[in-house]
């Protein structure tokens, strides 16, 4: 039963390969396409600016890549600045590309790797014992409405502490476009939903599935009641259930835990 990663690339090629080596049958069908952002010019603005914050917040991977990739050339991370990230995935992107700017691992807190979920509210106990009042925080994102919520809920966390928190657009995120192999897959998985998995790790993935990529290329929504979804949230869950998905596994979102989820439901 093939797993379907719908994660954005090319994280959902480095999932792929490692579930494979895992022994999973899995295939890529990305429901998230990633570019930067419409103006950069307020990343690099913070780039210049980072020696007046003490935390910069990245809420994904993508914010990662695109904040480093507009990083100016003579810009250095300061030793005073923190970094933060909602899980071990974010922490392993932002140790590889903060190290050429001086970032080190020591600067980077995120949740222990224990934690039941990778989240806001599991990073705030990291965070809350640290002195906030009069601080500067940027919060690193992608301007939609998938995660709004939790990244909210730190915001108002840390300005009840006494820090000035600012959101800043890293990138942007929409729905992409299928190639005619990813087109082929999908309509396999629709056709034979007891032989394929949806691996979500966001909620804007379904609603992309249901609500963008099904209708550009004329194809029905589905009774979605006969379909497999292995979600990494609570969060997700609940959204899957509303949209219909009748056969709901929920699970941690890290390599491992999704390789015994998929395992122990097959």
């Amino acid at each position: 039963m093939p797993l379907l990663v719908t994660r954005p690339q090319p994280q959902a090629d480095a999932w792929v390969a490692d579930l494979r080596a895992a022994g999973l049958d899995a295939a890529a069908l990305p429901l998230i396409a990633i570019e930067g952002p419409a103006d950069p010019e307020p990343v690099r603005a913070l780039w210049h600016g980072l020696a007046a914050h003490r935390l910069l917040m990245f809420v994904s991977p993508a914010a990662v890549q695109w904040f480093f990739a507009l990083r100016p050339p003579e810009a250095r991370w300061p030793a005073t600045c923190l970094a933060a990230t909602p899980g071990p995935g974010t922490a392993r992107s932002l140790q590889a590309a903060g190290a050429p700017s001086g970032l080190t691992p020591q600067q980077i807190l995120t949740p222990p790797s224990q934690a039941s979920q990778f989240d806001s509210e599991h990073l705030w106990p990291v965070l809350a014992p640290l002195d906030w009042a009069g601080q500067h925080v940027a919060i690193l994102g992608g301007g939609d409405q998938s995660d709004v919520k939790g990244r909210t809920w730190l915001a108002e966390q840390l300005r009840a502490r006494g820090a000035t928190v600012t959101p800043v657009l890293a990138y942007q995120r929409g729905p992409g476009t299928w190639q005619a192999h990813e087109q082929a897959l999908a309509r396999a998985a629709l056709a034979q939903p007891a032989t394929h998995q949806w691996l979500f790790s966001s909620s804007q993935a379904i609603d992309h599935l249901i609500a963008h990529h099904l209708p550009a290329w004329s194809c029905a929504v589905p009774d979605w009641a006969d379909h497999q979804a292995l979600v990494t949230h609570p969060k997700i869950a609940e959204h899957a259930r509303r949209a219909g998905f009748g056969h709901i596994v929920q699970t941690r979102p890290t390599l491992e835990a999704v390789v015994q989820a998929r395992r122990t439901a097959a």
